[in-house]
């Protein structure tokens, strides 16, 4: 189980490791089961390759989002 100190610090860790990768349209915190994990959204499924499964014990959770875009 990850606790909110440990899931900010994989998300730091990873959000540097994804930075300017093609496909990643952004990297947070979700609740899930056991704790706080890492939820990365992607454009495409096909983006998925290279993203792990954890980072530092923190689980990660894809999630194919499409482009995201700023409303207004």
């Amino acid at each position: 189980m990850a606790d909110l100190e440990k899931a900010r610090a994989a998300k730091a860790r990873l959000r540097t490791d994804l930075a300017g990768r093609a496909g990643v349209c952004g990297v947070g915190l979700s609740h899930g089961e056991d704790g706080y994990q890492v939820r990365v959204n992607l454009q495409r499924e096909t983006d998925r390759a290279g993203v792990p499964g954890q980072v530092d014990g923190v689980p990660v959770d894809v999630r194919v989002s499409g482009s995201i875009q700023a409303g207004g």
